[in-house]
C-alpha cells in the first residue's frame, strides 16, 4: 500500500583521485546534490523528514548532517551517516525506503559520497602503521584486499583475462559514446564548473588493456594473475543522490518514478567478497516474483571485470542489459557512493526507454557481503 518510490536522481561527475575534484571534502561533494534533489521536490511543500547517505572512508561523524548543513537544507533537517562499504550507497536508498513503507516518513533525501582524494590518513596507535581499510573480517576469517580477492575469484568462476579485458574495453567504449551523446547531462549536477566525467576513455581498447601487467600477482610468478589496472575501476570522488517518497507525492510533484519492487542483503564467503551481488540479487528478485529473464535493465558495480562477469555468470543475466552506458571501470567507483550511482543510471536508462521492464541495482561488498534492489516504473 505504501510502495517507495525514487524520484529526482541526481549525481556530481565522478571524478579521478588527485584531479578534478582534489580539494573537495566529502561534505562539498555531497551538498550540491543533495540542494538539486531538494529543489527538485521543494514544490511539493513537505519538509524532509531526514537525510541518508552511504560513506565509506571519510572523516567520521555524520556526513549526512554536515552536508544537509551545506546543502541550506535547514537546521531542522536531520541527517544520518550508513556504512556497509562499496555499497553504503544503495544500503542507504534501502533504508530510506523501508522507512517511507513503514509511514515512518513522507520524504526522504538519500544516497552516498566519497572523496578518495581527501580521505584521512591514519595511523594504528599501537606500531605507527599505516591505517589502510577496516577490517572486512576479524582474525580467523579471510579478509583479502578487493583486488587480490578478485584475481582468485577469476580463478575460481573461470573468468578469462581476455573476458576481463573485453569487457573493460566495452566499459570505456558505451561510456566514452553515451558522454558524447549527452547521456549523463540531465542527472549530472555540476559543482564548481565541473559537468563532465574525467574517467572514460576511448583509447582503451583491447590493444592497449593488453599491454597491462598483472597487478596483483607474484611478479615472480610467470603468467600468474589475470586482474590489471586496465580491467579494475579507479579510486574516485563523487556523490549521488535521489528522493524517496511516496506515489502520491511523486504524483503531485509530476516527477517521472520508479518504484522499489524488492530489496535484499546477503552474505556469503568473505575470501570471495566479488561474488555477493549474486546472491543478494537472487534474494530480491524472489521477493519481487521474477526471474532474471525478466529484467530490462541491470546496473553492477564494475569494481573489477572480473566481479560482475562472475555475478553475470551465477545469475544467467543477458550481459547486454549490464552497464549499457558503461560502468565503473570506464566512469570511476566513489565507493560509498556507488550503489546510488547505479540507481541514479538506472533511473535514466529506464525512464527515457519505451521498455516497461523491471531493473536491477546491486553491488558486491568487502567481507563478502551483497546489496540488491529491484525497481520499476511507476506508470
Amino acid at each position: 500500500m505504501n510502495a517507495p518510490v525514487l524520484v529526482a536522481a541526481r549525481r556530481t561527475p565522478i571524478g579521478t583521485a588527485g584531479r578534478a575534484f582534489t580539494q573537495h571534502t566529502v561534505d562539498a561533494l555531497a551538498a550540491p546534490v543533495l540542494a538539486a534533489v531538494a529543489e527538485a521536490v521543494a514544490p511539493s511543500g513537505r519538509s524532509i523528514d531526514d537525510v541518508v547517505l552511504g560513506n565509506c572512508m571519510g572523516p567520521g561523524g555524520d556526513l549526512a548532517r554536515v552536508a544537509a548543513l551545506r546543502a541550506g537544507l535547514g537546521t531542522h533537517v536531520p541527517g544520518v551517516t550508513v556504512d556497509r562499504q562499496c555499497g553504503s550507497g544503495l544500503d542507504a536508498v534501502m533504508q530510506a525506503a523501508s522507512r517511507v513503507r513503514a509511514n515512518d516518513a513522507d520524504l526522504v533525501l538519500a544516497g552516498g559520497a566519497e572523496s578518495a582524494s581527501t580521505a584521512p590518513r591514519r595511523h594504528w596507535p599501537d606500531s605507527g602503521e599505516r591505517y589502510r581499510r577496516a577490517p572486512f573480517a576479524p582474525p580467523g576469517f579471510p579478509d583479502p584486499d578487493m583486488g587480490p580477492a578478485a584475481d582468485r575469484l577469476a580463478v575460481v568462476c573461470g573468468v578469462s583475462r581476455a573476458r576481463q579485458d573485453a569487457w573493460a574495453a566495452r566499459s570505456h567504449e558505451r561510456a566514452t559514446a553515451a558522454q558524447a551523446r549527452g547521456v549523463f547531462d540531465a542527472e549530472i549536477v555540476a559543482v564548481d564548473g565541473v559537468a563532465h566525467d574525467d574517467r572514460p576513455r576511448a583509447t582503451m581498447d583491447l590493444a592497449r588493456l593488453a599491454r597491462f601487467r598483472p597487478a596483483f600477482a607474484d611478479p615472480d610468478e610467470t603468467g600468474a594473475g589475470t586482474v590489471t589496472a586496465g580491467n579494475s575501476c579507479g579510486f574516485s570522488d563523487g556523490a549521488a543522490a535521489m528522493a524517496v517518497t511516496t506515489e502520491r507525492i511523486a504524483r503531485e510533484l509530476g516527477l517521472p518514478a520508479l518504484r522499489v519492487r524488492a530489496t535484499a542483503v546477503a552474505a556469503g564467503d568473505p575470501a570471495l567478497p566479488g561474488l555477493g551481488a549474486a546472491p543478494a540479487a537472487h534474494a530480491a528478485l524472489a521477493r519481487a516474483g521474477l526471474a532474471a529473464h525478466e529484467l530490462g535493465f541491470v546496473e553492477i558495480t564494475e569494481a573489477f571485470a572480473a566481479q560482475v562477469l562472475a555475478v553475470s555468470d551465477e545469475l544467467g543475466l543477458d550481459e547486454e542489459l549490464i552497464s549499457a552506458d558503461g560502468g565503473a571501470i570506464a566512469l570511476g567507483h566513489p565507493w560509498g557512493a556507488s550503489g546510488a550511482v547505479l540507481l541514479v543510471r538506472l533511473a535514466a536508462r529506464m525512464l527515457a526507454a519505451d521498455d516497461a521492464r523491471p531493473g536491477l541495482a546491486a553491488c558486491s561488498i568487502g567481507g563478502g557481503q551483497g546489496v540488491a534492489m529491484i525497481v520499476e516504473r511507476v506508470a
